[in-house]
């Protein structure tokens, strides 16, 4: 009976993170978009529902909802279902659809290239363990293990690569001090000089214009041998010359051109955010800025003590920072109670920020890329990276977790190399931080000078 209601709850909270996915879908990725594809739809919303249980036993870990025998059985469910999703049924149609976007193939054709191609992805999935110390075929082959060990790889350099451009560009985005000053005066004059651009790119094209009305003149009106070879003589030695020549300067002005747009445009993206910086909010992100600043310096070093003396943190810091406040700082204080309030709130803010960045992130990436024939394939790519992070989620989450709250995942995860993980999140973390901040660094030198020539 208790199991039954325990199965329940999980269905019930299931249904309801369905629903969520459904609405996110409905109203904030496909509001601008009339092609939907119900199967699309309800791939992503079970994918997001899916991923969501994983953080939901998670937290009934730590608060010990449920029977320890129902959550186990309930870990093991939820990860096949996951893995499932990411590893057969979204890649099979992603696969479906983009070579059934090729006009010149037939139904049969595709079916077979898409299960072939599939082959081909699942091949290349098991081969991404030769290089990494993931679990060999003694340990089976069709096991979650085997699953999340291949697909950890993956999520975790996704996690890695987005903590790390977050990290950086966090207080880079939040912070007056990385505003570059920017007066009117300055923007005036770049798009002045802009429209002496466009003025002698139209100039420059009315010569070409002329110049090939002329000879088109000059062929119809021809009254002789003299005046052909003359006319041919006279375009050999000048006028072609000319034509090719104002071509070449009219692409270099061209390319001046974009440049200058996109200066003129950042000037006035930089000046919004200086209009920004002086409200309310923009003070609150600017002391927020800050204290993300001094974690993205904490974390950087951290993750380089780590790989030089390939250390990995053997207790949670929540254990270890009441260890000290007990021991250290000669606090008398419940440990056990503490230790699950505490736990509680550190794993909440890591799944509230870990959802809301990924959405976040993937929704800026849908607009800049999607259009009304790719967009519905953008979204299962989308679900198989949101599948992929959260399942390599579970991995790196247990290290934040006390031992009594792990003991579940780790025997549902069995023999994985976790260390490896942790190690990997660390190398691929401190690539992404410093390419972001050299990347921006670069991205603030002035490309012209605002005066006019």
């Amino acid at each position: 009976m208790a199991f039954l209601e325990d199965c329940i709850i999980v269905f019930v909270s299931q249904i309801l993170f369905f629903t969520g996915g459904w609405l996110f879908f409905m109203k904030q990725l496909f509001k601008n978009y009339e092609i939907r594809h119900i199967s699309v739809q309800l791939i992503f919303s079970v994918c997001f529902a899916l991923s969501l249980t994983m953080f939901e036993l998670i937290i009934f870990e730590i608060l010990g909802v449920l029977e320890s025998s129902s959550r186990y059985f309930h870990w093991r469910l939820g990860l096949t279902l996951l893995l499932l999703m990411v590893i057969a049924v979204i890649p099979l149609y992603i696969l479906y659809s983009v070579i059934h976007s090729l006009s010149f193939v037939s139904d049969k054709a595709v079916r077979i290239m898409t299960v072939l191609c599939w082959f081909v992805f699942l091949y290349g999935l098991w081969k991404i363990g030769d290089p990494f110390p993931l679990l060999s075929v003694s340990h089976g082959i069709f096991t979650i293990e085997q699953g999340v060990s291949r697909i950890g790889v993956i999520g975790v350099t996704v996690m890695a690569v987005l903590s790390g451009f977050g990290a950086v560009n966090c207080p880079y985005q939040s912070m007056t001090y990385f505003i570059k000053p920017v007066s009117q005066s300055d923007i005036i004059n770049l798009e002045r000089r802009l429209q002496l651009t466009v003025d002698m790119i139209v100039a420059k094209k009315k010569r070409i214009a002329l110049e090939i009305h002329r000879r088109k003149k000059e062929t119809q009106n021809k009254k002789g041998l003299w005046n052909i070879l003359s006319s041919a003589v006279n375009r050999l030695d000048s006028s072609g010359q000319d034509i090719g020549q104002l071509r070449l300067e009219i692409y270099g002005l061209e390319e001046l051109m974009r440049q200058l747009f996109m200066e003129i445009n950042s000037m006035k993206n930089m000046q919004e955010r200086q209009r920004w910086s002086q409200t309310l909010q923009g003070k609150y992100f600017n002391v927020l800025g800050h204290f993300f600043s001094i974690y993205c310096l904490y974390k950087i070093f951290i993750c380089t003590v780590n790989i030089i003396f390939d250390r990995v943190g053997r207790k949670d810091p929540v254990t270890r920072g009441l260890e000290i406040a007990v021991h250290w700082c000669g606090f008398d204080i419940d440990l056990a109670f503490w230790n699950q309030h505490i736990s509680f709130l550190l794993v909440g803010c890591i799944v509230v920020t870990s959802i809301r960045g990924l959405l976040l992130t993937l929704t800026k990436f849908f607009y800049r890329i999607s259009s009304s024939k790719s967009s519905n394939i953008i979204v299962l790519i989308m679900a198989q990276i949101m599948g992929m992070y959260f399942c390599s989620s579970v991995l790196l989450m247990r290290m934040n977790l006390p031992a009594e709250y792990r003991v579940i995942i780790t025997e549902v995860l069995g023999s994985l190399h976790f260390n490896f993980y942790h190690r990997w999140f660390d190398v691929i973390f401190l690539v992404s931080a410093l390419s972001t901040i050299l990347v921006l660094y670069l991205s603030q030198k002035p490309k012209y000078d605002a005066s006019i020539d």
